[in-house]
């Protein structure tokens, strides 16, 4: 495990509003996001997904309703997210979720810009009140 100059950002708080399809989460530097499933789930840390190197990417399409089932803790460091698809390979350390929640925005503009370029369009199916 790293640390980048003791300064390794650590949530205070994680919390999934399942209906909604967020993952509120709280650092103890005061940074707080609320990222979607969705988001969550295309960019999983897992080899499945970015693949074995650079240019290996699976572009990760049909997501929009994909839900998170469970948060398993795994050691200090990290949690492992079960998906309602059945994606359960990905661990997201504190350091990657900071990363996600810091650069929110720009990663979900570039999935958005992906999928266009691969003539995908998003469904997103309304939540149920």
């Amino acid at each position: 495990m790293h640390s980048n100059n003791g300064n390794q950002p650590i949530p205070s708080s994680i919390k999934l509003h399942q209906k909604s399809r967020l993952l509120e989460i709280a650092f103890i530097d005061n940074t707080e996001c609320m990222l979607s499933c969705e988001f969550l789930r295309v960019y999983s840390p897992s080899a499945e997904v970015r693949g074995h190197g650079a240019g290996q990417e699976v572009l990760q399409v049909g997501k929009e309703n994909v839900n998170i089932l469970a948060i398993e803790p795994v050691g200090q460091y990290a949690i492992k997210l079960i998906f309602s698809d059945g994606h359960d390979t990905g661990l997201y350390s504190w350091d990657y979720l900071y990363d996600l929640a810091r650069n929110y925005e720009g990663l979900w503009l570039e999935y958005i810009g992906k999928l266009d370029a691969a003539g995908v369009k998003r469904n997103p199916i309304e939540t149920v009140q």
